[in-house]
């Protein structure tokens, strides 16, 4: 698939079918997810793949109780084979510009020193690659918020405290489903968003 219909075809997908995808399949679109943008070349993203059955339920039975899915709009989006936390170390962005080629620019000081902090930025080039990419191969992918359950996921898995939960991607084989409640929003017209000074 060209990138240009990736880019088209790509949307939430928020049904799944349990079937588990090919050996090495989510390992190669990580390899591949990983090159995108990164100040400093500080490559501060890494990937914790969850996908056997075992080990989904326990991301969902913390983030998502039995208790509480009677409720959930999309009970499909549970049987995703595979889920992928996406992590962050925003600290080795002071590591990489306390380095020498990068001192001088004085960013490795603190969190501070970055008005927009790029590694959320750098994070979010990742997550955008991975749902393409995912796309291209004719999988279905969903970006998961952890909200309130980053703590208790990082507890779950034995993740340091120094390192960050971006996001959860649900990756695997689409079901029908209804469309998500944003669906229905256009998008917006390409004069209001392209702007040139006068």
């Amino acid at each position: 698939m060209e990138l240009s219909q990736a880019i088209k075809k790509r949307h939430m997908v928020r049904a799944f079918s349990s079937r588990p995808l090919p050996d090495g399949k989510i390992d190669a679109l990580c390899e591949q997810a990983r090159h995108a943008p990164s100040a400093g070349n500080t490559q501060a993203v890494s990937f914790l793949i969850l996908d056997t059955p075992d080990v989904t339920s326990r991301y969902w039975n913390t983030t998502l109780p039995p208790e509480r899915r009677s409720s959930f709009s999309f009970p499909k989006l549970l049987d995703a084979p595979t889920i992928v936390l996406v992590l962050l170390k925003p600290h080795a962005y002071l590591d990489r510009y306390s380095e020498k080629d990068k001192k001088h620019t004085m960013r490795g000081l603190n969190f501070d020193a970055w008005p927009v902090p790029f590694w959320w930025v750098d994070s979010g080039a990742v997550i955008q690659n991975l749902l393409l990419l995912a796309t291209a191969e004719g999988l279905g992918a969903c970006v998961v918020g952890l909200f309130d359950h980053e703590d208790d996921i990082r507890t779950e898995f034995g993740l340091p405290d120094d390192q960050r939960i971006v996001t959860a991607l649900t990756i695997g084989h689409a079901i029908e489903d209804s469309p998500g409640r944003s669906a229905h929003r256009q998008w917006k017209p390409v004069s209001e968003i392209i702007k040139r000074p006068t």
